[in-house]
């Protein structure tokens, strides 16, 4: 007897692969609320509602490629982080303020290339958000095969500030996979020391 059935020459998806995507899926979309909320500045819930739809099309409309989250959540790293990136919000708003105001200053930016340790997409990307949302700091390119995010930073006037926006940078990349990564991306940001060339 001919077996009448469709058939397909792709197999079929086991259950918990199609679990990882969506779970992958809600997380992309609560990355995309959070950094829809931080760009107007305030927490609301016209701001949270709007935050949903946007995302939503985007990953509908514009889906990105697959990034698998093999890491895990850390509730006491991820609050820590979130405090201390809104007290940087804070600090630098009011250096960036200081500059705009005071007469006669120009301020010298500058370019840093700075090499990540952990080389995944979903590192590279939330580094890089992370990064762009601090005021007076703007990741201009991302270099995905060799994990280099090129920032450019402003107010520049001695090599230690190069080098101490490097070290912030890495320090950014560090708290967020603290907050998020693997145990071994967490082993790797706290064993490997920093590259030669981002020291002064």
């Amino acid at each position: 007897m001919v077996s009448t059935e469709p058939h397909s020459d792709e197999p079929p998806r086991p259950p918990r692969a199609r679990v990882g995507r969506w779970r992958d899926q809600f997380l992309a979309l609560g990355w995309l609320v959070l950094v829809w909320n931080l760009l107007w500045g305030e927490f609301t819930w016209g701001n949270l509602a709007a935050g949903l739809l946007v995302g939503g099309a985007v990953l509908v409309f514009f889906p990105l490629p697959p990034v698998t989250f093999g890491g895990r959540v850390r509730p006491r790293w991820l609050l820590a982080f979130v405090g201390r990136f809104v007290v940087e919000l804070v600090l630098a708003s009011i250096h960036v303020a200081r500059i705009a105001v005071q007469p006669g200053f120009r301020p010298r930016g500058g370019i840093i290339a700075i090499p990540l340790r952990v080389r995944t997409d979903l590192n590279m990307a939330l580094t890089a958000e992370a990064v762009s949302l601090v005021p007076g700091t703007l990741v201009l390119e991302v270099d995905r095969d060799n994990a280099v995010l090129y920032v450019h930073v402003l107010d520049v006037r001695r090599p230690q500030d190069l080098a101490e926006n490097r070290a912030r940078v890495l320090d950014i990349e560090r708290r967020i996979v603290r907050a998020v990564g693997s145990t071994a991306e967490l082993r790797q940001v706290q064993t490997d020391p920093v590259p030669k060339e981002n020291r002064p």
